[in-house]
């Protein structure tokens, strides 16, 4: 099968990708490089596919109208996963116009596109984001999702619900992944994990917000990307899955996890907690282990220490 990834330079991205082509499946890989982060590191995702007759890179943005529809053509694609967009709850706040720019505008950029090139199958990356402070946990996918609280946020939530739209009007099949904390190896160098690993073996303090007790639900990357493979084998017609452990962790457990997988202490910087952070994600997963056979296996524990292998390599 013909897939384009978006974002396929990026973290889940370049992991999917390898997946894709090692069961198979032609891939073409779209991102722009967006100077978020150090262009090498994803140069460096990428180096497994360099090189492999089903992979392609066109280096492009997915809000270029007249780029994307050539690449549909040209490539014969069958199927879309759309994992690009501008990342994180903070930096969102900072620039909200950016990030509708990119997440929204974008997002339909590829669902027309898709339309015009008559590919009913369409993969949203959404985001446990979208529950934001919701008090009822776990987060199911019938919960409200009307409350979010940053910028990053809405873009997600609304491109759940243009999703739905393209699916109500022209049968577009879709799923949409709300993706839980994910980490593993090729982690963004901005996200918790990554950031507190590097500073601790530096032997520098790490910035910690509130008093720790904020929670997250940690997913280890291969398991999102089982339950991303599986999404690509069922079409209901429009879904909502929530891809997580299932496992809350409190910061300061996280800290403590980290810790002795690194065989090191935190010295910890205390700060406010900052606007858009919610206190806690926490996923119900019954949908996607009924529907999809979704079945996380990797414990924090066990994840933080292949993370740290790899940073270490």
């Amino acid at each position: 099968m013909n897939i384009l990834v978006t974002g396929a330079a990026g973290f889940i991205g370049s992991h999917l990708s390898e997946r894709l082509v090692g069961r198979g499946d032609r891939v073409v890989g779209l991102d722009n490089f967006d100077p978020f982060y150090d262009r090498r590191i994803k140069q460096d995702n990428l180096s497994a596919l360099v090189g492999r007759k089903r992979f392609r890179l066109v280096e492009a943005d997915i809000r270029d109208a007249e780029r994307v529809d050539n690449v549909l053509a040209d490539e014969a694609i069958e199927l879309i996963v759309h994992l690009a967009a501008r990342a994180g709850v903070r930096p969102s706040i900072a620039d909200p116009l950016g990030y509708q720019d990119v997440n929204v505008r974008g997002t339909m950029v590829l669902l027309e596109a898709a339309r015009r090139a008559r590919i009913d199958r369409f993969v949203f990356a959404s985001s446990s984001s979208v529950y934001g402070n919701n008090d009822k946990v776990p987060f199911s996918e019938t919960d409200n999702v009307d409350h979010p609280i940053s910028p990053y946020a809405a873009t997600k939530k609304a491109g759940e619900l243009l999703c739905y739209t393209y699916h109500h009007l022209f049968g577009m099949r879709i799923n949409c992944l709300r993706f839980f904390t994910v980490y593993g190896p090729r982690q963004r160098p901005d996200l918790a994990i990554h950031k507190f690993a590097r500073l601790i073996e530096a032997d520098k303090s790490i910035p910690v917000f509130g008093d720790g007790s904020m929670a997250r639900d940690f997913t280890y990357i291969d398991d999102i990307l089982n339950g991303v493979l599986a999404a690509l084998d069922h079409w209901p017609g429009y879904r909502l899955y929530n891809l997580g452990e299932s496992r809350p962790y409190r910061l300061d457990a996280l800290i403590g996890a980290l810790e002795q997988s690194l065989g090191k202490k935190a010295a910890i910087e205390r700060r406010p907690v900052p606007p858009g952070d919610v206190r806690q994600t926490y996923a119900d997963i019954s949908r996607a282990q009924a529907e999809l056979g979704y079945d996380p296996r990797t414990d924090l524990p066990e994840g933080l220490r292949r993370f740290v292998e790899w940073l270490r390599r």
